[in-house]
């Protein structure tokens, strides 16, 4: 491979649209990070810069508007949905990480959507993604605390 034939000019416009997947990830994953979590730091931008990187090949192989384009969506759907269901914890009769693996599907559409350039689509799924975990986890708390017994005197 030579590399005076690459083109320059997509590898920034590339490395820009992966750069914004994984910028937007971020807050997600500093979330669940702070909140001791198995899916942090590492996990949400890699699954967002992956996806953005699967549609960008696909747009580059098969160009815009195609049905195999259709396809890696599909497939990353699926995919992504399967690494969400490793978040996902059985112990008796509780099931826990769901809101995670919900989160791992979420951070996987911020990605394909910088890829295809709805960036606007992209923010609002990091802004809600994250203001529901910030604000909707102390609802949560507060009402399993009431459903115990407990609270405030």
């Amino acid at each position: 491979m030579n590399l005076l034939f690459i083109d320059w000019r997509l590898v920034g416009a590339n490395l820009l649209s992966v750069g914004i997947a994984y910028l937007l990830a971020l807050p997600v994953a500093w979330d669940r990070e702070q909140n001791a979590h198995s899916a942090g730091l590492r996990t949400f931008p890699l699954v967002a810069i992956a996806s953005c990187g699967y549609i960008l090949l696909a747009r580059s192989v098969f160009g815009g508007g195609s049905d195999a384009e259709a396809r890696i969506v599909q497939g990353l759907m699926t995919g992504i949905g399967f690494i969400g269901g490793g978040a996902i914890l059985k112990h008796g009769m509780s099931v826990r990480g769901t809101a995670t693996a919900a989160s791992v599907w979420n951070t996987g559409a911020i990605g394909a959507s910088i890829a295809f350039r709805s960036y606007e689509i992209a923010l609002v799924l990091s802004l809600i993604n994250f203001l529901t975990f910030r604000f909707l986890t102390e609802l949560k708390e507060d009402d399993a605390e009431k459903k115990n017994g407990g609270g405030n005197v």
